[in-house]
């Protein structure tokens, strides 16, 4: 069984986002109300419960629940290289910035890192290039963090990511020093905090802003714009288009991989 949808439930179900806003400090009213009510869905079900309300309860209860609550509604899914193609494309972009910043390291923000797998993919193409740079990868999980801090990973988060350079910079599943050290964890929420240390020369945030309502995906897009240092580069999912005021200060290098460059 599960919530009906009639105007009690809707009442019961925006009380409820309320409540995790205001005890867990996520900004619920950011989120695509579909994707919060299937993803709050699945801990209902989990736990054999059948209306918020009842919900609602259990995490007053249950303190545990908030966090399996929470990594349910981030989305923690990814590997390392995902769409190879993708950073396969981001490399001579990089390497151009790198040339034009005469060796000085790049500053570069992953928001919305999850367990860690695309900061440490980006440290790894870094490293490949020879392009210096640092890399603040934040979430609004602490867990994941906590995760990306351990950077220890199966060999299914490797599977697409090109053997020789899991053989040279995760031989056993964990990072070396140099591309862990690239590495600097934030707990950061996108859609109420300005970026950590701007300006950036490279921005990556895929298949994240599609889970916020319009408003908050132009206000963030705004604040990418912002953060980026002139020839900077913006990167964004492949179903992620970007719209808005923040459209005329960006031009679209690559359509296909969602590739922006900001005028110098």
């Amino acid at each position: 069984m599960t919530p009906a949808g009639g105007s009690g439930d809707e009442r019961a179900f925006q009380a409820l986002t309320q409540k995790i806003s205001k005890s867990r400090g996520m900004s619920c009213e950011s989120y695509k109300d579909k994707c919060l009510k299937r993803r709050i869905a699945v801990r209902m079900r989990a736990r054999g419960v059948h209306t918020y309300d009842d919900y609602s309860k259990l995490l007053d209860s249950d303190a545990r629940e908030y966090q399996e609550l929470l990594d349910a509604l981030t989305i923690n899914v990814t590997k390392f290289y995902r769409n190879a193609e993708t950073w396969t494309a981001l490399r001579p972009y990089l390497e151009k910035v790198g040339r034009a910043r005469g060796g000085v390291p790049l500053r570069i923000w992953s928001a919305g890192c999850a367990y860690g797998e695309e900061p440490y993919t980006i440290a790894v193409l870094l490293a490949d290039t020879g392009v210096k740079g640092s890399i603040d990868a934040t979430d609004i999980d602490r867990l994941s963090l906590e995760r990306t801090q351990q950077a220890k990973y199966p060999d299914t988060a490797f599977s697409e990511m090109p053997v020789s350079l899991k053989r040279r910079y995760f031989p056993d599943g964990e990072p070396i020093p140099a591309v862990r050290g690239m590495v600097q964890l934030q707990a950061h929420d996108l859609t109420r905090q300005l970026p950590p240390r701007p300006p950036y020369d490279l921005i990556v945030c895929r298949n994240v802003v599609i889970y916020f309502e319009r408003h908050a995906q132009e206000r963030l897009f705004a604040v990418f714009v912002d953060a980026l240092r002139p020839g900077g580069v913006l990167l964004l999912g492949k179903v992620e288009t970007l719209f808005g005021p923040a459209r005329e200060r960006l031009t679209l290098a690559d359509p296909r991989e969602r590739i922006y460059t900001k005028p110098a």
